[in-house]
């Protein structure tokens, strides 16, 4: 939120420079992340003139012979192209000398430029009167900056600008919506440094009197609206507003309407009670409802925009149809116009929770909801109406109506809080005088009831008598919490904010720091997962992180029936400001998918990308008051591969990636983790995947590797080939988990020794069963077993695979009786498992 130290000055005299006050703010609570001083930006020798005089360039059509009065006492020629200039007019002038950062036209950058005394067009130019962007000021190049009929002439601009003070940007956490205005912050400014708080004074009407008899509110939706506050101005003037109005206004970023409208933002940003202006001639019935949206209801709000009303919204309407979205915005039917004579304002108190869902639902998001959504003061609608009704009449010409409609449909309760004072220094660490604590809570709107006499109060309590509001002793204060302050709810809240009026950095340091007496352990999970991306980032693949929401559509099509994702459909969310709702996803394929494509498109490659998520299964959930519950959450590994292999270099050629690559990865992540894959053909439905192998430890499926199909590239925007391996990762990080750390062993310092088997099998047998096979009866002395060769071309499509075995022996030499043993006892196996036959 953007505050004027101007507009800030109008409710306080702080007597702090801007960043002193950015600083205080900050230490409270209130976080000042940015400060802008008005002008800063203004060079040294920029001086407010006034034009003399004005007149056509002789020898150019676009340009004007101007005498500017710089205050040095003889009248400066300058030469000016803007359309805008004028006699009489208070302007900015770079004098000779002065250095400005102008656009070069060639270029478009800024350079800087040193006002110097020349010729245009024959004509003699002593210096520059400048628009906003030549000064810094904003990007506005449309005219000449035309200064106050009062500026003074001769004086600096950029003192002139500063004296308009500075603009703070401060971020306002979610629980203090009474911060949400300038008269909030003014309200924290005095109690931090003891300075008088200055509220506007109005005359705030009686509910009835004329207005009440002129216009009728009715509230059909009380959970909705709570409050609904009606007041006339008639006999208005519909046009700009005052420089002091459309300057306070622009200096937070807000660009003038009309006199009216701009009223109702001012009240808006000075005490934080939304408004709305309607015109009430245009109001059907001379009649507010404020009730819930009828189904399918369509409504135009003041953007000129028509929306489909969510169910469960709260809108206004008229004796025909709706004119205002509770809390959001207008309707473009309803508007204050040109034309308007008679305005009806609008102050209510809408409820949080209902605005934010209706905000939400229309993809909106203005100041009123901002502030709805956190809470307005319940109390404040009168006043800020009347406030405003005020202010119009003064701007616009007109004359408020006599008296106002108030409609109550669920009165305020205040609440109160017992704060006892002991409790303060066990919980800051600190003494807090009790004059002190009662000074700042009552600075901030609080009520403190404090007996007037202490010593009688005491002989009561002695005497066991019952005393409201000190039942824990005389030092024990009874707080009723301000209407603004929905936040406040208990004594601890309350020691907060004596805590930030009292100062942050005015609390102690602890003197003993408590360390904790068990040894802390790594989490299995994460050190699994650790272990995951070293091992990936080892064979140089890099990690991309990507949003757990797909589109409906999208993840229906990657909704693989495999078992290593699961059963189940896929988990609806619900999100009201869209059509159509997202869903969480099932795979990690697709948004790896496409930041493959986003890559290529980038020009990329070879691409080597894994991401370690969360996938979802489960009942869909398509209820506003439904919870996500979904029945089966997991964690998954992607691998995915694009293009080709390398780039090309001069001394070897690329080649694109193809499913082996993928399984090869899968293979070596395996040998880096201590875990036996096996590989076997699979089809998966769908046409998106093609070459797909299934991944199998120990007989469970944990994952699927294969290729994309050009159906599967052309949705996500990518090019082939693209190979990928999923992995059920939690199935596999819980077989790490039982085993113990990675210990070091030496190498053997005795010789290896390889024998070669070739194996001839029926068509279709898998190598790497063959393989699984080899290694599960190779005995203690096998070491290794590599497939080096493949021939598919023997009578009766048999194939032939052959293997280099490598053995090994810690404690010994190897012989040939060993060796002779362990191969017999392989060749066997394989014979009897696959029906395989030894090739000589």
């Amino acid at each position: 939120m953007l505050v004027s130290t101007a507009w800030l000055s109008r409710y306080v005299d702080a007597g702090l420079d801007p960043e002193a006050l950015a600083g205080l703010l900050t230490l409270s609570g209130l976080e000042v992340e940015g400060v802008e001083v008005k002008g800063a930006s203004v060079p040294d020798g920029v001086t407010i003139g006034l034009v003399l005089t004005a007149e056509k360039h002789p020898d150019a059509d676009r340009l004007t012979l101007c005498t500017v009065d710089v205050g040095s006492g003889t009248a400066l020629n300058i030469v000016c192209g803007a359309p805008n200039v004028a006699a009489g007019q208070k302007v900015c002038v770079a004098t000779v000398g002065t250095t400005l950062l102008l656009t070069d036209p060639k270029t478009g950058q800024k350079v800087p430029v040193t006002m110097a005394e020349r010729k245009i067009r024959g004509a003699a130019s002593q210096g520059m009167i400048c628009a906003e962007d030549e000064l810094g000021l904003s990007a506005d190049h449309a005219g000449i900056l035309v200064l106050p009929d009062d500026a003074p002439v001769g004086a600096s601009v950029r003192d002139y600008l500063g004296a308009g003070g500075a603009v703070l940007e401060v971020n306002i956490t979610p629980n203090r919506p009474d911060a949400t205005s300038h008269f909030g912050v003014a309200r924290d400014v005095a109690a931090l440094t003891g300075a008088s708080l200055a509220k506007p004074s109005v005359d705030v009407p009686s509910p009835g009197g004329e207005a009440a008899e002129r216009v009728s509110v009715q509230i059909d939706a009380p959970e909705g609206c709570t409050r609904y506050v009606g007041m006339l101005i008639e006999n208005v003037a519909v046009g700009p507003s005052p420089d002091w109005l459309r300057e306070a206004l622009e200096a937070i970023g807000l660009r003038s309407i009309n006199n009216v409208v701009d009223v109702t933002n001012f009240v808006l940003h000075e005490i934080g009670q939304p408004l709305h202006a309607f015109d009430f001639d245009r109001v059907a019935g001379r009649r507010i409802v404020v009730r819930r949206a009828h189904d399918g209801e369509r409504f135009t709000t003041l953007d000129g925009k028509e929306r489909t009303l969510p169910a469960g919204a709260t809108v206004i309407a008229d004796a025909e149809h709706a004119v205002a979205v509770a809390g959001v915005m207008g309707g473009l039917d309803s508007e204050v116009t040109d034309a308007t004579t008679t305005v009806l304002l609008e102050a209510a108190h809408f409820d949080p929770a209902t605005t934010r869902r209706t905000a939400k639902a229309l993809d909106l998001s203005t100041d009123a909801s901002y502030r709805f959504e956190r809470g307005v003061d319940p109390l404040g609608t009168r006043w800020a109406a009347a406030r405003a009704a005020a202010l119009i009449a003064e701007v616009a010409g007109g004359h408020v109506v006599s008296g106002c409609v108030d409609v109550v449909a669920a009165p305020f309760e205040p609440s109160h809080v017992h704060l006892r004072l002991p409790r303060i220094p066990k919980v800051l660490g600190v003494e807090v005088p009790r004059a002190e604590v009662v000074r700042l809570l009552r600075a901030i709107g609080f009520a403190v009831e404090e007996a007037s006499d202490l010593l009688g109060l005491v002989k009561q309590i002695q005497k066991g008598a019952h005393v409201d509001g000190f039942e824990d002793g005389p030092d024990t204060l009874r707080l009723t919490v301000p209407s603004w302050r929905p936040d406040v709810t208990r004594e601890i809240d309350v020691i907060e904010e004596v805590a930030r009026l009292h100062g942050f950095d005015r609390l102690p340091e602890p003197k003993h720091v408590t360390l904790p007496t068990a040894v802390p352990t790594a989490n299995p999970a994460v050190a699994a997962r650790t272990r995951l991306r070293e091992a990936l980032v080892g064979l140089g693949f890099r990690e991309v992180v990507t949003t757990s929401l797909l589109a409906a559509d999208v993840a229906e099509r990657f909704r693989f029936d495999h078992p290593a994702y699961g059963n189940g459909p896929v988990v609806a969310t619900y999100d009201p400001a869209r059509e159509s709702p997202l869903t969480l996803r099932s795979s990690l394929l697709p948004s790896a998918l496409a930041v493959a494509g986003y890559n290529q498109r980038q020009r990329q490659p070879s691409l080597r990308l894994f991401e370690v998520g969360h996938v979802f299964r489960g009942p869909a959930v398509a209820s506003q008051d439904a919870r996500v519950a979904p029945s089966d959450e997991r964690e998954h590994a992607v691998l995915l591969l694009a293009g080709d292999n390398r780039v090309a270099g001069w001394d070897e050629r690329p080649r694109p990636f193809d499913v082996f690559d993928a399984k090869g990865a899968v293979e070596a992540l395996f040998e880096g983790l201590g875990l036996d894959a096996a590989f076997e053909p699979c089809a998966v439905p769908g046409g998106l995947v093609e070459d797909a192998l299934t991944v199998r430890v120990a007989g469970e499926a944990v994952g699927l590797v294969g290729r994309f199909t050009e159906a599967a590239l052309d949705g996500a925007g990518a090019r082939g080939p693209v190979v990928f391996a999923e992995l059920h990762w939690e199935a596999l990080a819980a077989r790490l988990a039982g085993r113990g750390p990675v210990r070091y062993a030496p190498f053997s310092r005795l010789p290896e020794a390889e024998r070669d088997l070739a194996f001839v099998v029926p068509a279709g047998t898998a190598a790497g069963d063959v393989a699984a096979t080899i290694r599960q009866h190779g005995g203690p002395l096998l070491r290794g077993v590599r497939l080096f060769d493949r021939y598919d071309k023997l009578e009766g499509g048999r194939v032939s695979l052959a293997f280099a075995l490598r053995f090994g022996k810690d404690d010994g030499m190897l012989r040939d009786a060993d060796l002779d043993a362990a191969t017999d006892t392989v060749r066997k196996a394989v014979e009897a498992t696959h029906g395989a036959a030894l090739r000589t």
